[in-house]
């Protein structure tokens, strides 16, 4: 693959057909005939493709930003960190595969005296793939979430195959990152079919219906999310769909944090919402703040943040539906912006909201916040409490009182992440990170599709009773020959 500026525009000029029907069935096939060799190779072989892949990422950098430049109209800055991330993400996975931790393997010996009441077999239990998985690439983040990114990642790193069905706002850029990816793939020594990639939603659909999917995960619309999650639960076999849908990251500002900090809570929200133009799956969508606040008066006088230009037309045309709908309201109000290039923020009441909470809770994705004035605590507390199925609840306070104990319980009960006098936009790649929700923010609330507990998606667990030792997989035999960690009779063994 040739390098630098001139191949990316060539990039942008070819066009991407949309892939067959027979197109597909023949990529599913070589990701099932994949399968097992890919889960039956060495933990380090696993390692070094996802270290291999990053290095590819970043040694082509010169020419993948660019072309993502082209296709998302994301500033440089922007790719260039988010293709760092992408390439730490998935040396992350690579060390998490050499630990050999995520196999979680457990061995009860068998124990004739178990107190139970009956003798104890010998159990040996450890996770396995769930087999090739299916991943829809999002449209806001182009090296993150989409080809090369988490779901990537997380799926060959607990040792499935993939199948990436690319998204249509980026479609020469995930051509060019297949690319990469069947090179490294190739010279590692992993089986063809490992990674494969279809285009076109009639592709996407076809590929998620095939009986050789085990597994898949999607990043986008509610609205699309919610269709494929049926057309996952309504196969003759369901398979496991991890979506992530949609979120308005309520925040809310007690009154003592709102008079003590209005000019660096203002700050704050205004680089939040216009942050690539608001095309976060963690913007904050509604914030709550109460009457009379002088937050409010800050955030009139305080100069509008640039916000970019949106993805594409179909984002940016979904983005003035959802704010025409919010701003038809006879209880809205626009406070500030809205103009070419400004962040617009609207303004209501809590009582408006309380009393039409699916009309005003709504996403707008895009560079656009409501805010929401309360009168009292008893009002704020209802509002929170009122909040469901959430990526993010962020809490500014000033006190440990019973009024932010309460906020944080309504936050735990709504979201998979509480934030405290922090915005939720900046997600951290890391070891303890929870990206998910309850629904509607995703479909399976007790996963992550950030960090690696993401993993644990594509894995199910296996026992392995009274099996003799020279049979079972080399996790589970007695020596431990790959020194993975492990628990004996429910004890951490060393």
């Amino acid at each position: 693959m040739s390098t630098g500026s001139e191949s990316a525009m060539t990039f942008m000029v070819e066009s991407v057909a949309d892939t067959t029907a027979e197109e597909v069935d023949s990529i599913v096939e070589a990701a099932a005939g994949a399968a097992g060799p890919w889960a039956g190779m060495a933990l380090a072989d696993r390692a070094r493709v996802l270290s291999g892949i990053a290095d590819r990422l970043d040694a082509h950098a010169a020419e993948l930003i660019p072309l993502a430049m082209l296709e998302t109209h994301l500033a440089q800055p922007r790719l260039a960190g988010e293709l760092k991330r992408t390439s730490f993400q998935l040396r992350m996975f690579a060390q998490l595969v050499l630990d050999g931790g995520f196999l979680d393997v457990r061995i009860d010996r068998a124990d004739a005296d178990w107190p139970m009441g009956a003798p104890r077999p010998d159990l040996r239990r450890m996770n396995i793939p769930l087999g090739p998985v299916l991943n829809f690439a999002a449209s806001n983040f182009p090296f993150a979430f989409s080809v090369a990114g988490g779901d990537t990642a997380s799926a060959l790193a607990a040792g499935c195959p993939i199948i990436v069905k690319a998204n249509p706002g980026h479609p020469a850029l995930s051509r060019a990152v297949g690319r990469l990816l069947d090179e490294v793939i190739a010279e590692c020594g992993a089986p063809r079919g490992t990674f494969g990639m279809v285009f076109g939603r009639d592709a996407g659909v076809r590929a998620l219906l095939h009986p050789a999917v085990a597994a898949a995960a999607f990043t986008g619309s509610t609205a699309g999310g919610r269709a494929l999650y049926d057309l996952a639960c309504g196969r003759p076999v369901p398979i496991p769909f991890y979506g992530e849908l949609g979120s308005i990251n309520p925040v809310f500002v007690t009154a003592e944090a709102a008079r003590a900090r209005a000019a660096e809570i203002a700050a704050g929200l205004l680089i939040a919402v216009s942050s690539s133009a608001g095309q976060l799956c963690t913007k904050p969508g509604l914030v709550a703040v109460p009457e009379g606040s002088p937050l409010l008066a800050e955030l009139i006088r305080t100069a509008p943040v640039p916000t970019g230009e949106m993805l594409n037309d179909q984002i940016a045309d979904g983005f003035t539906r959802a704010v025409e709908q919010v701003r038809a309201h006879p209880d809205v109000r626009v406070l500030t912006g809205g103009g070419p290039g400004e962040a617009l923020l609207l303004a209501t009441t809590a009582r408006a909201v309380l009393s039409d909470r699916d009309r005003l809770m709504r996403e707008m994705f895009g560079p656009a916040t409501l805010l929401v004035s309360y009168r009292d605590t008893a009002e704020l507390l209802e509002l929170a409490r009122s909040v469901q199925g959430e990526l993010t609840v962020s809490i500014f306070g000033e006190h440990a009182d019973d009024t932010t104990r309460a906020l944080l319980t309504a936050g735990a009960g709504a979201a998979g992440r509480v934030l405290w006098n922090s915005w939720p936009t900046g997600l951290s790649v890391t070891y303890a990170q929870q990206h998910g929700g309850p629904y509607p923010a995703t479909t399976a609330p007790a996963t992550t599709s950030v960090g690696t507990a993401a993993i644990t998606r594509f894995l199910r667990p296996v026992v392995f009773q009274s099996v003799p030792d020279q049979l079972l997989p080399p996790q589970l035999r007695t020596e431990n020959p790959l020194g993975v960690p492990r628990s004996l009779n429910g004890a951490l063994a060393q």
